[in-house]
């Protein structure tokens, strides 16, 4: 959805009168419940109308325009979409473009450009910018998968002239990316008219936009559906923007940690679905196939035991890529060329167990100074709002002292934005004021959500069956996997021998309804999946999840059950540690255990890519669940 769409001549006459910046600032406020910066006001002001006349001038006046148009199932927006037919096949035609008010800029990498007046942050190369933008919207689109040749992309400096932005010309043009600055007007204008049809009715620019607007777009690819191509084969995943920034900050301190001896500690901060495992895994996978000395490590057996499962099925050897983080108490500096930290909140005081060997342990330091130093480049990927565990230390500001003391330089690349949950910022903001995470009060979904969130679903169940009956309804009608998972509230046995053989007992009661707990790490059931492989066994759906198997994970249909652990009393939450049966988060302290409950609650709320169905087993909590899901 954009949000503004309208012919170019028709833009150019609103910007003309100075007005198109204030109508684009009124359905931002409409659509987005948000007020725009004066920054990009001033960019629409003075990038749109360069552009309106370029359009103009090239003899595209009846084309159709999109402005500020959000990518399918994704927080990012693409500065304007231009929408006509192809001079030669008259086929739909459609320009991204990525507009730029820079008059210089450097390049610092291949990928990365650094533009005075924004201090020291790295940007992406906007060729490299439009040119994902195009390859996202390909991949999302099944219409368009099809016909690539629809889609066109170019970045316009228009400030810039060749002297100032020298570097950036460097990068290789190609359909989906093309530089142009303010000296190339007359070959932007050629450009436009090569791919946009001059001859062209306004019926069928209109035709063209309408078509563009109602695509199907296909879920953002489920990362461990992707996991094994992507380490064996070729990169897979998209990444836009910042996460492009990420990759190819680890990949520049790389270089010169070779070149230099240099040590550079990084470290990705982001939220549930911001993109961070798509980019440990493109390093991974870039790396591995590079023959360059790479792990991949967290702090969860399920998800380290469902990557080697997933990635490493064709080739064992793959298997061995995949870490923990307390694997590295006898590792020598700098074994490996870079170890990427996934789930860097997990990183607890020391790696040393009750299984840990005497001699080991005795020499073993803080688990965050020997990720450190295992690795040229150490790469921390890290949400601190999903510590859910006593214990559990990684922060910025732990991982900023230990590289400091350590001598090491230090990058922080921040992720905005959600890829997961339909691609709703709305709905990170929505589980933020429910839970009590931001002092704004909750609100209804409904006065939340805004026209851009209508893919994602939020509601609630009256029962447990019912929302079992709704996410078996949602698999059958549009496909995807859905699981059940639920606060840590109710006992946990090991499976017991029946007259079929051994089962899994089901402890999860409220009232006549009886679910069993996904099965034991270590406790092998028939005909269920194994602990690690809960979220991504189609055999899962039978069990209810509890935190330590949902997290890290993604589906496309969530049911969360809230359990007496956490309830709303007079108008606020509380979290009520007789009612938990973990026996870890029990042994925290007041104020940490409800933390700890209530990140348990916002890691489960945002598992779900395409809905989220919640229920409380509590009468007050459900009332105010039903009220806020309407």
């Amino acid at each position: 959805m954009a949000l503004v769409r309208r012919s170019a001549a028709d833009l150019r006459r609103e910007a003309n009168a100075d007005r198109l910046h204030t109508l684009l600032s009124e359905q931002a406020k409409f659509q987005l419940d948000a007020r725009v910066g004066i920054g990009e006001v001033r960019s629409w002001r003075r990038s749109l109308p360069v552009l309106l006349a370029d359009l103009a001038d090239a003899g595209l006046g009846h084309v159709e325009v999109l402005l500020e148009h959000r990518l399918p199932h994704s927080p990012k927006r693409v500065d304007a979409v231009i929408c006509g037919t192809h001079p030669r096949t008259g086929e739909p035609s459609y320009v991204l473009v990525e507009l730029k008010q820079w008059s210089s800029a450097e390049l610092v990498a291949y990928d990365l450009v650094r533009v005075p007046g924004y201090g020291a942050d790295t940007l992406l190369h906007p060729v490299e910018q439009v040119r994902a933008y195009c390859q996202y919207l390909i991949d999302s689109t099944p219409a368009l998968a099809t016909r690539p040749h629809l889609v066109h992309g170019i970045a316009y400096l228009h400030n810039a002239q060749e002297s100032g932005i020298a570097s950036l010309k460097q990068h290789a043009p190609s359909e989906h990316g093309r530089l142009f600055t303010l000296e190339d007007r007359a070959e932007l204008i050629e450009h436009l008219r090569a791919v946009l049809d001059r001859e062209g009715s306004r019926t069928a620019a209109l035709a063209s936009a309408d078509d563009f607007l109602n695509f199907h777009h296909a879920p953002s690819k489920p990362l461990l559906n992707l996991a094994a191509k992507e380490i064996q084969e070729r990169e897979q995943f998209i990444l836009l923007d910042e996460q492009k920034v990420a990759y190819e900050i680890v990949m520049r301190a790389l270089h010169k940690a070779r070149a230099a001896s240099t040590k550079t500690v990084v470290v990705v901060l982001g939220g549930p679905g911001s993109g961070k495992s798509a980019i440990a895994l493109s390093l991974v996978g870039e790396l591995a196939r590079s023959g360059r000395p790479v792990h991949h490590a967290t702090g969860s057996s399920a998800f380290t035991n469902t990557m080697r499962k997933i990635a490493g099925r064709r080739n064992r050897r793959v298997q061995g890529l995949f870490k923990y983080f307390n694997n590295y108490t006898a590792a020598e500096p700098r074994e490996l060329d870079v170890l990427i930290c996934d789930e860097a909140h997990r990183i607890r005081e020391t790696s040393v167990n009750r299984y840990t060997r005497r001699e080991v342990r005795e020499r073993a330091g803080r688990q965050i100074d020997e990720l450190i130093d295992v690795a040229s480049v150490p790469v921390f990927l890290l949400d601190e709002n999903q510590i859910v565990r006593p214990g559990e230390m990684g922060s910025l500001d732990e991982i900023t002292a230990a590289a400091e003391a350590r001598g090491c330089e230090l990058e922080v690349v921040h992720l905005h934005g959600q890829f997961r949950c339909g691609g709703s910022t709305a709905f990170d903001t929505w589980v933020a004021r429910l839970l009590g995470l931001e002092p704004l009060p909750p609100l209804p979904w409904s006065q939340l959500a805004l026209p851009l969130d209508d893919e994602f679903v939020v509601i609630s169940a009256e029962s447990p069956q019912a929302m079992e009956s709704w996410l078996l309804m949602k698999q059958a009608e549009h496909g995807g996997t859905a699981r059940m998972a639920a606060g840590y509230c109710w006992p946990w046995s090991d499976p017991i021998m029946a007259d079929s053989g051994k089962c899994l007992v089901e402890d999860v009661v409220i009232g006549d309804w009886k679910r069993p707990w996904n099965a034991k790490p270590d406790k092998r059931v028939p005909d269920a999946p194994e602990s690690y492989y809960w979220a991504s066994d189609e055999r899962g759906f039978g069990q209810v999840g509890c935190i330590y198997t949902a997290q890290g994970f993604e589906y496309d249909w969530a049911g969360v059950i809230f359990g007496p652990d956490f309830v709303r009393r007079d108008g606020r939450w509380v979290a009520r540690r007789g009612h938990s049966h973990d026996p870890a988060v029990k042994k925290a302290g007041e104020l940490q255990f409800a933390g700890l409950i209530r990140n348990t609650y916002k890691v489960l709320l945002t598992r779900g890519m395409r809905g989220v169905c919640l229920y409380s087993t509590d009468e007050e909590t459900q009332a105010f669940l039903a009220e806020m899901a309407r």
